[in-house]
């Protein structure tokens, strides 16, 4: 891989403007493909195959003319006086004029549905008392034909006894005329019974019709009453709100169509009369770049200038990064006409993107800027700088990628799609860095170096080589304050809870902030997070039947705890899925609602086999919440499984993996805890713009593991593996640790700064969602680079010592040679650097380097004599190889015998001139005072450099 980087870096230093023009016209490509097939962005969070999915679709099959959706409207007079009649006259024509507009299905007037809901009081009111009355009347009826009814009887019995008298005076058989006389009366008495009877049928028939309007008047009664919590007017009449209905899905209702709304009722709101609007109709899609973003960016601007010198080598990693966002940012872009994308999708894009262009770009640049002051060629520089730290980049980046892909085997398709884009912006920003910045410092040339660094070109630099490790006082101190530090951080975490921002989370000065104070102060907090709840039914119920059902359902719903109302949304064409509104006592992120939905959803089945399904924001926070802490485990061992053997590979060891991931759970702990003080419990609230203190952003938690693992990973690889450089070319494990830090500190400390830079710019969006987001990515690398990277590690691998490299001989031998800092690449591409001593013409030793101190590790070089060189491939042969120059040159060689209990590793015994060491052929470095000398045996060369782990290996013999 450092070859090819080397090769491609050298071909783009070549071809510069090729490859400048080749990414402008990929630019022009990604952002004419979002020109062309970019869609709409959606700001709803939404999981399919959840259960609130499930309700939602239930729904919009059962009551598809419901399905549309939905915007609340907050008309409220200025004055806090009662709505005028022409106030209200007005507000209603305003609304008809608005369901015209293109895309609007209808909207519902508030004043017109209050005085409805009042109407069918006073109806429901007036009918009882006729019903009353009727049931009196008819009572009076009946006692009156139950009097008629006595007196019939009365005369049936007196016609009966006279007939009985007159026959057995007669001797049995009456005279004809007395029997039709007798047969007369009795005739008159069965039409008068016939009489009775069909008045008697009549009022039996009223009364059960009487019961039967009263009952349904009842049952019209318990409702009313269940839904008497619910009103679109205040009962002050100051304050009223109104609901716009759209002809799509509310995923589906475009932002065009939503402003229209808003435009439209904002112009012609009546004097006197202001008017807010809900989230569902404000939201607009974040800005991808504001001024928290600029000032961000400026900070960055200024680190990079501080840290290169010069304005020029400062702008090239922002070029960069920016064309590298343009690139990514679009590309993302062109796919959200053909999959669903959650609108702070691309504003992550946008931060990674910057934020690893800017670095990745750096770590280049800066290993070009020293190579080409110690007299490196240019092309060659560009070439070496990409095959090494570009190297380097190409691992880093890859752990950041695995963690970003890795979020599609969530199976929550809005987090693999951010995930999916955070991919491809940081896969962009490494190709750019491997192409374009190589281009653009062959371009520049010397430009970004200073004046007095140009001059200063190929002298000797000192630099102070830490000769001594860390005091082992020190290191318990540092690890014991660093994990006490990191533990109180971390005790809010303790308490985190998950959901998705409201109205409450916008700006103070936000529409949508308005309207959900407006309302909850009017018509209490639960109306800002309604519920719906569907009762399916076994069978199909009868007209007469829905009713009952609506009453049973409504009031065991009603008996749970938290509910402030209940009412029926209505019925299916079939009658077998009733709906039911639902206000919660509290708003949609209190926790008493959701448990309330935890509530609802245990009374299913009711009694009758009715299954409940409750839909709404609570309880959409709720399935979110679940369905991200069921992929978690899957996720964190994919995540990290991959990145442990990426590292096992780099480091070829055991515990450095695991001491890193250990670490990053320590950071991680940390970025939560400060996550949850500020933004769940209020802490430093008007410095983040926190008013009102809420759940914390239901997926931030898994967004934060991805990328803050990734990036943790990346300083992990540039600060440990200078220490594996340093203890592989002969350092003591300790003294490594110590050196490694030095060598990467600076770069990693401008790079950390650059990252907090880009994303606290974030965290002043207007976006809540954003905000979370920047805050937690720029306090994770904060807690992670400084804390646990450059503190709480380098104690550890000082505690750990030698065992901090230990892996077993068997995974020793099958693991591939990984060089992440292109070692192999600089010992086959061999450079002068700095002082050169060339060699003399004659037999006679010499000092090596002109100036240098004097020490143990003295190099010597002779003319045209050979050196021996002994190349063990692992520590663990160092010994045999040891054995085996001894064999072959007796009397010659130099035994490094490192003891990690000491300092002073190397032991010198006169008149040895070779030093045997675990390390390639080719070019060797030894440590020589505050110099570090490169030994060349093949041209008879000594070169001074900056300290680098210090090593020689080869000292040809006098």
């Amino acid at each position: 891989m450092a070859e090819l980087l080397y090769r491609l870096g050298r071909f783009s230093a070549r071809r510069a403007w090729a490859v400048l023009i080749s990414w402008i016209v990929i630019l022009g490509i990604s952002v004419g493909a979002f020109l062309a097939f970019g869609g709409t962005l959606s700001s709803a969070v939404t999981i399919p195959g959840t259960p609130t999915a499930k309700v939602t679709d239930q729904l919009e099959e059962s009551f598809p003319s419901a399905s549309g959706g939905t915007g609340a409207m907050v008309f409220h007079t200025k004055d806090g006086d009662a709505f005028t009649e022409s106030q209200k006259t007005a507000i209603g024509e305003l609304l008809d004029e608005t369901a015209d507009l293109k895309g609007v299905d209808s909207t519902v007037n508030p004043f017109e549905t209050q005085e409805t809901i009042a109407d069918q009081a006073k109806q429901i009111s007036d009918g009882k008392a006729q019903v009353d009355a009727g049931r009196t009347q008819l009572t009076d009826g009946q006692a009156q034909l139950d009097a008629g009814q006595e007196q019939l009887t009365a005369a049936q019995t007196q016609l009966s006894a006279a007939l009985a008298q007159a026959q057995q005076a007669a001797g049995g058989t009456l005279p004809a005329a007395a029997q039709a006389q007798f047969d007369t009366q009795q005739a008159a008495i069965t039409q008068q019974q016939a009489a009775l009877d069909a008045q008697q049928t009549t009022i039996t028939d009223n009364l059960a019709t009487i019961d039967e309007q009263s009952t349904k008047l009842e049952l019209s009664s318990q409702l009313l009453d269940l839904s008497s919590g619910i009103r679109t007017v205040s009962t002050d009449d100051t304050t009223a709100v109104a609901n716009v209905v759209f002809e799509q899905r509310q995923q589906e209702v475009t932002p065009e169509t939503k402003q229209s709304v808003i435009d439209q009722v904002s112009e012609d709101v009546p004097s006197g009369v202001e008017v807010e609007f809900s989230n569902e109709l404000a939201q607009s899609l974040p800005q991808l770049f504001g001024v928290g973003e600029a000032i961000g960016l400026i900070i960055a601007a200024i680190t990079l200038l501080v840290m290169l010198g010069t304005v020029i080598a400062a702008s090239l990693p922002l070029v960069s990064a920016i064309v590298g966002v343009g690139v990514g940012v679009t590309a993302s872009l062109a796919m959200s006409g053909v999959v669903d994308m959650l609108s702070i999708t691309p504003v992550l894009g946008v931060m990674l993107g910057l934020a690893v262009g800017i670095d990745y770009s750096l770590f280049i640049l800066n290993r070009h800027r020293k190579q080409l002051l110690d007299g490196v060629d240019l092309h060659e520089s560009i070439g070496l700088a990409n095959g090494t730290s570009g190297n380097a980049v190409v691992f880093a980046g890859s752990t950041v990628l695995v963690a970003l892909l890795a979020l599609n085997v969530t199976g929550i398709p809005f987090l693999g799609m951010m995930g999916t884009v955070g991919a491809i912006c940081v896969a962009v920003a490494i190709l750019l860095a491997v192409t374009l910045t190589p281009a653009l410092l062959s371009l520049l040339g010397l430009r970004i170096l200073s004046r007095k660094a140009r001059a200063s070109i190929g002298t000797p630099r000192p630099d102070a080589v830490p000769t001594k490790p860390m005091g082992t006082i020190r290191a318990i101190g540092t690890l014991v304050a660093g994990l006490v530090v990191l533990g109180v951080v971390a005790l809010p975490a303790l308490d985190m809870r998950l959901g998705l921002p409201d109205g409450s989370s916008e700006a103070v000065d936000s529409t949508q902030y308005k309207s959900y104070t407006l309302i909850e102060d009017k018509f209490g907090a639960g109306v800002n997070g309604p519920l719906l709840v569907v009762a399916t039914l076994p069978d199909a119920a009868t007209d007469d039947e829905v009713l009952e059902e609506q009453v049973r359902i409504g009031q065991k719903i009603a008996d749970v705890q938290d509910v402030k109302a209940v009412a029926p949304v209505g019925a299916s064409d079939d009658n077998s899925v009733l709906a039911f509104q639902v206000i919660p006592e509290e708003g949609p992120n209190a926790v008493s609602t959701e448990q309330l939905v935890r509530d609802l959803r245990d009374l299913s089945p009711l009694s009758g086999d009715v299954d409940l399904g409750v839909a709404g924001s609570a309880s959409g926070n709720i399935d979110v919440s679940k369905q991200l802490s069921d992929a978690l485990p899957l996720y964190l061992a994919l995540v990290v499984g991959l990145s442990l053997i990426i590292m096992i590979l780099v480091f070829r060891s055991i515990l450095v993996p695991v001491t890193a991931t250990l670490g990053f759970m320590l950071s991680l702990a940390a970025t939560f805890g400060g996550i949850t003080a500020i933004f769940q419990w209020g802490w430093l609230g008007p410095v983040f713009g926190v008013h009102d203190p809420g759940p914390i952003l239901s997926f931030l938690p898994t967004i934060l593991i991805g990328i803050l693992f990734g990036l943790a990973m990346d300083y992990q690889l540039f600060l440990v593996s200078g220490m594996r450089e340093a203890y592989a070319h002969g350092a003591p494990a300790r003294l490594a640790v110590r050196r490694g830090l030095h060598a990467g500190r600076t770069v990693v400390v401008a790079a950390a700064i650059i990252m907090i830079s880009v994303f606290g710019g974030f965290i002043f969006s207007h976006s809540a969602m954003i905000r979370s987001i920047g805050f937690g990515l720029a306090f994770g690398v904060l807690v992670d680079a400084f804390v646990v990277r450059m503190l709480l590690i380098p104690a550890i691998m000082h505690l750990l010592g030698t065992s901090a490299w230990w892996i077993p001989k068997w995974l020793d031998r099958i693991l591939p040679n990984v060089d992440v800092e292109g070692a192999a690449l600089e010992r086959s591409h061999p450079h002068n650097t700095g002082s050169v001593a060339t060699a003399p013409q004659q037999d006679t030793p010499r000092s090596a380097v002109d100036g240098a101190e004097t020490a143990a590790l003295g190099a010597g070089v002779t003319a045209a004599t050979a050196a021996h060189v002994a190349s063990p491939s692992s520590e663990l042969t160092r010994r045999e190889a040891a054995a085996a120059a001894e064999r072959t040159h007796p009397a010659h060689v130099l035994t490094t015998d490192p003891d990690p209990g000491e300092q002073q590793v190397s032991r010198v015994e006169p008149g040895l001139d070779v030093i045997v060491h675990p390390a390639s052929a080719g070019v060797q470095r030894v440590a020589v005072g505050a110099y570090v000398i490169a030994v060349d045996a093949d041209n008879g060369t000594a070169v001074v450099e900056p300290p680098a782990g210090g090593v020689v290996i080869v000292r040809a013999p006098r």
